[in-house]
């Protein structure tokens, strides 16, 4: 081995790119591309984590900044000479593919399917709410002649249940995307459910009761309309006003409540506190304008309410397996103890939750209507005169408990045989309750309709179990 030859030395520089070394000898210090690079690199890991959390649609403005600067550093990347150098042409590459793949994530993401889901379920609740909140208000109805139907809660509500079960696949973009669309949704929800409470309430009061009542009744006029207001806001459907500035007004109608004298008069008292809780469950909803910013809200796995959820589901898991191995033996006090504990779980305003707790409730209601079944099963002894019909349900109820069985047991995906072949069983045995024909019986009918509704339920919990929903 030749020991008097030296290796060309490559001296490190700080940045991704190390110093470049030529045919003709090492430069005194990086390559003037490799530096150019090394800027443009450092650009490209300061907009990259702006990229992976953007959660917006290619409309919005940031899609457009973040695309726009994306594509100016990939032009700057272009006009790198690379003086036919492989190193040099490598590192170009490099630096090529991290602002292509960047701008792939960044369109993925805004284009999505369950992106574009979110924003159809979004608009959906924007449509129903100008028709029903913010069309009478800005024609001048809103302070009192309108009132807000319990059909438009349900409507609000059910869209806030799809947008729930939408699936990201795991991605913080849609994730947030998510949780943005629903934390409003469901403050938007909240808010027409105290505006029907407030329909009932014996409200205002006549300005003969007392001399502040005045004041107090167009306060109360203020926060009606306030009320709409804020929905409008929420729901991006006020281009003119700001959370920020309602937040001021409604502080300052709660500095004048405050200051009004009504000691004198016990109904008056209530009267202001009944107002000033209106205000305040106003308030609450107005930091929305940042809801979905801070990483823990949307990304549930440190979550201790969901912790507590996945223990029980594990402990479910558990009994679960003891019930389909050895059969009943008392489990079904403590699943009703589970049920009970769920309920008193902490979901906060994180409509994520709320959903991850239905699911799990599900889940125990499935084991204690197997339960239940078997114990009636077992129990059942029909007499002589037992109408043919119903026993043609309770035939069906028995094959509709060794399928329970399976759906319980079944770990799979929906394009696995084994589930088509469940969906296909359970539908058949709909379809034999279908034909029994009560011939006027009471008994038989009641009995089928609860058979039907059971079947159904299993055909649900399996359709649950296998949606792929994630939090």
């Amino acid at each position: 081995m030749d020991h008097g030859s030296q290796q060309p030395h490559t001296q490190q520089m700080p940045g991704p790119f190390t110093g470049f070394a030529g045919p003709q000898g090492p430069y005194p210090g990086q390559h003037p591309a490799l530096l150019r690079l090394d800027e443009v690199q450092r650009e490209i890991a300061a907009l990259g984590p702006q990229v992976c959390s953007y959660s917006g649609l290619q409309s919005d403005r940031e899609y457009k900044r973040l695309e726009r600067e994306l594509t100016r550093l990939l032009l700057e990347v272009d006009k790198v000479e690379t003086e036919g150098r492989p190193e040099l042409q490598q590192a170009r590459k490099r630096a090529a593919g991290e602002v292509e793949g960047l701008l792939r994530y960044l369109e993925g993401n805004a284009t999505h399917p369950s992106r574009l889901a979110i924003e159809e379920l979004t608009q959906e609740v924007q449509n129903l709410l100008n028709e029903g909140v913010v069309g009478p208000f800005r024609q001048g109805q809103a302070q009192d002649a309108f009132e807000i139907s319990e059909e438009l809660v349900e409507a609000v509500q059910d869209v806030a249940m799809r947008l729930a079960q939408v699936k990201t696949g795991g991605s913080v973009p849609l994730r947030k995307a998510r949780y943005k669309a629903l934390t409003r949704v469901c403050a938007v929800q909240e808010l027409l459910e105290g505006r029907v409470r407030t329909q009932t309430l014996a409200l205002p009061l006549s300005d003969d009761t007392h001399e502040a009542v005045q004041r107090i009744n167009q306060v109360m006029a203020q926060v009606s309309g306030a009320r709409c207001q804020e929905v409008a806001l929420l729901m991006g459907l006020s281009g003119r006003d700001s959370c920020a500035h309602l937040a001021r007004v409604l502080t300052e109608l709660l500095v004048e409540l405050d200051a009004l004298d009504v000691s004198s008069n016990a109904a008056v008292r209530n009267y202001r506190k009944q107002v000033v809780e209106e205000i305040n469950g106003l308030l609450k909803h107005l930091d929305l304008e940042v809801e979905g910013e801070d990483t823990r809200r949307y990304d549930l796995a440190q979550n201790d309410s969901i912790r507590e959820i996945e223990a029980i589901r594990g402990r479910v898991s558990v009994l679960r397996e003891e019930v389909l191995r050895h059969g009943a033996a008392g489990q079904g006090t403590e699943l009703q103890g589970l049920l009970t504990h769920l309920d008193q779980v902490d979901t906060g305003r994180n409509p994520c939750i709320r959903e991850a707790r239905r699911r799990a409730v599900l889940e125990v209601q499935a084991l204690i209507t197997f339960l239940d079944l078997w114990e009636a099963l077992g129990r059942r002894n029909p007499g002589p005169d037992e109408p043919p019909p119903h026993a043609s349900v309770w035939r069906v109820l028995a094959s509709l408990g060794n399928l329970q069985a399976q759906v319980l047991g079944f770990d799979g995906k929906r394009a696995d045989k084994s589930y088509m072949v469940l969906e296909e069983l359970l539908t058949k045995q709909l379809l034999a309750l279908d034909a029994v024909d009560p011939q006027g019986d009471q008994g038989t009918k009641t009995a089928r309709k609860q058979a039907v509704k059971h079947a159904q339920n299993i055909l649900n919990y399996l359709d649950m179990k296998t949606d792929e929903w994630e939090y």
